[in-house]
């Protein structure tokens, strides 16, 4: 098996070799400007080593995981348009460095770039890969737009919320993996129980996510309280929607009430969340997900120690600081 490491060595190595010097350069510089920005690369390398699961030979599978990549970073060059959003990783928005038309056509010829790196997957595989990521495309839109409705709704049920992540995030983890084990010529079983284990792991994925934004350690140099100020809805908010009773609910509906950057808002709020144990609740749903996950990783019929990068990987996500 090859190492994690290793696997995101080549994808970066991979990424570099994509030619985006091309005119007009204001349509092509902003592509190549997003993927200099970094990012975890966990969706590419998920395709490598789920295909890596069943197959020594990763290398049909580039294309596809070099695909994934690209869809994810169109999602959140179109993400942050949406959002008004000023910085992605440290780095202005594409919309703010150029503008929103650029930032609009660039993300849509990412989209086109990903499918044509997809379409290179060997042609006894293609239909099937090309079916995954066809709907997975189209769940994460439908995901966008949930979270954007539930910007105009005062309240949002837990399970809407479990929806919405599942389709925004979760989905495309899921299908990283099965497409991978199709390029790997896995067994149905086999890569349907690895999409199960993409969904379940993303899901805690974003949960952590909710739960670092409150909880999280300033010393990674992340914000503490972005949720609470821009009155995002997170599981945690959303938990404690659901649980506050008199006073309680008093002060939470005033301070979701209370625009602007305000860190007595995050305090109390966070004091809210501590009296009502919402962090309890979202740490047991995370750990919920992930003990599915790697449920579904334990069914899968390949000798173990080849499931131990996957299994090292989910760890360092559900255990990460930042």
């Amino acid at each position: 098996m090859i190492p994690f490491s290793e696997i995101i060595q080549i994808i970066n190595a991979e990424l570099n070799k994509l030619d985006w010097d091309k005119k007009p350069e204001r349509l092509y510089r902003p592509i190549a400007y997003v993927l200099s920005l970094g990012g975890k690369r966990i969706r590419p390398s998920l395709v490598l080593m789920a295909c890596n699961l069943f197959s020594d030979e990763v290398e049909s599978a580039i294309a596809p995981a070099l695909g994934i990549e690209i869809f994810h970073n169109f999602t959140l060059l179109h993400d942050d348009i949406m959002d008004k959003a000023e910085l992605r990783r440290g780095h202005p928005t594409v919309h703010k460095k150029w503008d929103e038309n650029t930032a609009i056509l660039s993300g849509d010829l990412m989209q086109i770039a990903a499918y044509q790196l997809i379409s290179q997957t060997k042609e006894s595989n293609l239909k099937n890969v090309l079916d995954v990521f066809s709907r997975t495309a189209a769940e994460v839109c439908e995901g966008q737009q949930y979270d954007m409705d539930f910007e105009d709704r005062e309240n949002v049920s837990p399970e809407e919320y479990l929806e919405m992540i599942r389709l925004k995030t979760a989905v495309l983890l899921g299908a990283s993996l099965k497409i991978g084990a199709i390029v790997g010529n896995a067994s149905n079983r086999n890569a349907n129980l690895l999409y199960d284990f993409g969904i379940n792991l993303g899901m805690a994925f974003q949960l952590k996510d909710d739960l670092l934004d409150v909880y999280g350690d300033e010393q990674f140099g992340k914000e503490i309280g972005g949720d609470i100020v821009a009155n995002k809805k997170t599981y945690l908010l959303i938990s404690a929607q659901k649980l506050a009773e008199g006073t309680d609910a008093k002060e939470l509906n005033k301070w979701l009430t209370t625009d602007g950057e305000n860190k007595e808002k995050v305090k109390v709020i966070t004091t809210l969340y501590n009296r009502l144990g919402v962090k309890n609740i979202c740490e047991n749903k995370m750990q919920e997900y992930f003990e599915k996950s790697i449920d579904c990783l334990n069914q899968v019929s390949v000798e173990e120690n080849k499931k131990k990068e996957l299994r090292l990987l989910a760890e360092q996500l559900m255990f990460r600081k930042e």
